[in-house]
């Protein structure tokens, strides 16, 4: 199936870890002939990944507005165009709620909520022809994960933004949605991934009998920007249907966590 990607220019934020999930979103667009700007906080990652798919790299720390602004215009420069922006930056705070101190809070707010939004003031600013905004989201969005309170929070006010960009911008051709991976075999979960037994965990919990790959987001991604995608605001929940049931409980993790060290 034709998606129609050859020649659309698309931005992915936060590839600046090799081989994480924007990394292989970044692949898979350039895969379908798009001409795709990598971006990040850190220069030889994205710079080796764009060398790899033909594309290009910029600096940019989404806290920064300067620098998100910075990122569309070099986008509009080097191809003329903008017709997709995803956000998969994120960061992984796991903390129990009652220590959670403000400064932690404040930078997930920063992170997670204020710097998207200020990514799509960008993106909806350059893309004069309409375009896709796809924010990476997460099923604990929606399903409990203990000890990941502010996590869940910015992503979940993050969501609600992109419906309201849906309602707001569809008018002048622009769709906004989100995709929710579940725990995803990526570098933000290698600590998971390491223990054996809380990927059973996790399995057991899904009606698919597995945890995600990053080429699971990827594919979502490629049809959420495509012109075959007559939706908006919605939140795709890529993850295997772990959104229908649960995610193991912290105690359940450390249990096995120490039968498997003992």
């Amino acid at each position: 199936m034709d998606l129609g990607l050859k020649d659309k220019a698309i931005i992915v934020l936060g590839a600046a870890t090799p081989n994480n999930m924007a990394q292989c979103i970044a692949r898979a667009f350039a895969q379908e002939g798009a001409r795709v700007m990598v971006a990040g906080r850190k220069q030889e990652p994205l710079q080796q990944l764009s060398e790899e798919i033909g594309g290009a790299w910029h600096l940019c720390d989404i806290t920064s507005k300067a620098d998100v602004e910075e990122l569309v215009d070099a986008t509009l420069e080097k191809f003329g165009r903008l017709d997709v922006g995803i956000n998969s930056t994120g960061n992984g705070l796991m903390k129990p709620f009652i220590e959670t101190t403000t400064e932690e809070l404040k930078m997930m707010c920063d992170v997670q909520f204020i710097g998207p939004f200020q990514f799509y003031q960008a993106l909806i600013r350059g893309m004069t022809n309409g375009g896709s905004i796809i924010q990476i989201t997460s099923a604990t969005a929606k399903i409990m994960l203990d000890d990941h309170s502010p996590y869940r929070g910015t992503k979940a006010g993050a969501d609600e933004v992109i419906r309201s960009i849906a309602n707001e911008f569809g008018c002048k051709g622009i769709r906004a949605n989100s995709v929710a991976p579940g725990l995803t075999d990526s570098p933000m979960a290698a600590a998971a991934y390491a223990v054996p037994a809380i990927i059973d965990l996790f399995n057991r919990e899904s009606p698919m009998g597995r945890t995600g790959k990053p080429e699971d987001i990827a594919a979502a991604c490629l049809f959420v920007a495509s012109d075959l995608c007559f939706m908006t605001g919605e939140t795709f929940q890529v993850n295997g249907g772990i959104s229908l049931r649960r995610n193991p409980r912290q105690q359940e993790m450390i249990e096995v966590t120490t039968a498997a060290a003992g």
